[in-house]
């Protein structure tokens, strides 16, 4: 079979920036530990160096940025996640489920203090997950599950195994993604690469298939969901939809914002009442369908006790949060979390309802353009931020004008300094490093928000 001599004399230096590419996240798979703050923050950096300028030079041609995406993915299969423990949680789950056990009613911790191992390798899971994770009910819903269900059905007992299986679930969706946001960029009249700018970003490289969050199957459900609504299958919409919040369930935040969607683009104000209602009712039906098989009275007890850490218990990475707790400080003397957390939901609520009636959400970059301001401002005032959590936003941010979600990608890097304190369980957060983030998120996003239009218009 003769060489495309022309191929590498085109795309020389693409070929030498996706070599170099693939060297580094071998080097990040498999040669990093995240204490390592200088390496993780400079391969990360050259990486995300590595990526634009990909982008840049190849962006007319979409099949050559697929086989870069493919293969940038290839090389962590082997990997054990370096910057997150949740996946051993995930394997202990969907081996408790194979044991006929309900993951939601019992703790990790409820079995190993009494010297109990109800799944294989019980112990080495409990250590990997660590004491806080192992000592709260489950909080992933079912759809999730069931992708822990299969990698303990494929990989048996092997950690290693069901890693891999995790990850090629992953790299499905991630491809899944790319196929359907393609399409509805198409749709909506905007440049097919821009769906890159999720799917090749280290970002999502790193913390989807290297770190084994399921952020990225939740995203699946979410656009094909908004493919199908757009192009006018709203009764399959809604079911995708609650396939996204079985998965996770941060889609729940964009549901009043369907509500202009329905009513505002129907002559008929009866037929657009009964196609909201419609929808909502088959997410709800859906969501409840595939809670179904894990339902208890003690299920709710435990999975709404659980859900409620991440409002009154956990601290991570806050912004606007972490300020109000200085304040709370000053005047009381003791965190006042329970207090902060009540009224940020009360806050994200109202802001959400405001979002819903006072905005017009009547065209697909509209309504997404919404969902994307209604998630950053929950985040903006979120007790816990996980670096992870920032990919539902770069990716309704490839359908809008914004890129601040984009600058958010690179800089969140800056909260795994958390782990500093090598050898130490507990996270201590430098706050200095903190504000540093959000000090060019907030920088860039206000300029981006309302100064950059201003300075357009002179």
């Amino acid at each position: 079979m003769p060489i495309n001599i022309t191929f590498f004399k085109v795309y020389r230096i693409q070929l030498l920036l996706v070599i170099t590419s693939l060297l580094f996240y071998w080097s990040f798979a498999y040669d990093l530990v995240r204490t390592d703050y200088i390496k993780l923050i400079g391969l990360y950096t050259a990486l995300f160096f590595l990526f634009y300028k990909l982008i840049q030079l190849t962006k007319h041609n979409l099949k050559l940025l697929t086989w870069m995406a493919f293969g940038f993915r290839a090389v962590f299969i082997l990997a054990i996640p370096n910057l997150s423990q949740d996946f051993y949680r995930f394997i202990w789950d969907g081996r408790m489920i194979l044991e006929g056990f309900n993951p939601y009613l019992y703790t990790p911790e409820s079995f190993i203090a009494n010297g109990e191992f109800p799944v294989a390798k019980a112990q080495e899971l409990y250590a990997g997950m660590g004491s806080l994770n192992g000592s709260h009910y489950s909080n992933y819903p079912p759809l999730n599950q069931l992708c822990f269900i299969i990698a303990g059905l494929f990989a048996g007992n092997n950690i290693l195994g069901s890693a891999v299986v995790l990850r090629l679930i992953i790299i499905a969706a991630d491809f899944g993604t790319l196929h359907f946001g393609k399409k509805l960029l198409e749709k909506l009249k905007l440049p097919a690469h821009n769906i890159f700018w999720y799917i090749l970003n280290p970002f999502i490289i790193i913390e989807l298939t290297g770190n084994l969050h399921f952020e990225g199957v939740m995203i699946f459900f979410l656009v094909w969901s908004l493919y199908l609504l757009h192009s006018g299958k709203w009764q399959l919409a809604a079911v995708m939809f609650a396939c996204s919040v079985s998965i996770k369930l941060i889609p729940l935040l964009f549901l009043p914002l369907f509500y202009q969607w329905f009513t505002k683009r129907d002559a008929s104000t009866a037929l657009s009442l009964t196609k909201l209602i419609g929808f909502y009712l088959i997410v709800i039906a859906t969501t409840i369908v595939l809670f179904l098989p894990f339902y208890s009275s003690q299920f709710i007890t435990n999975y709404a006790e659980t859900v409620s850490l991440w409002f009154y218990n956990f601290e991570f990475n806050g912004s606007l949060y972490y300020i109000a707790r200085e304040i709370g400080y000053l005047f009381r003397g003791y965190n006042e979390i329970a207090i902060i957390g009540t009224y940020t939901a009360i806050i994200v609520f109202l802001f959400v309802v405001a979002m819903t009636l006072l905005r017009k959400n009547t065209t697909m970059t509209q309504l997404i353009t919404a969902m994307l301001f209604a998630l950053s401002f929950y985040y903006f005032t979120a007790t816990t931020v996980h670096p992870w959590y920032v990919a539902t936003l770069l990716i309704l941010s490839i359908f809008t004008k914004y890129k601040f979600p984009l600058v958010w990608s690179f800089v969140i890097i800056l909260s795994y300094l958390a782990y500093l304190q090598i050898g130490k369980a507990d996270k201590a957060e430098n706050l200095w490093i903190i504000a540093l983030e959000y000090a060019l998120i907030y920088g860039f996003f206000v300029w981006e928000v309302w100064l950059q239009p201003k300075r357009l218009q002179t």
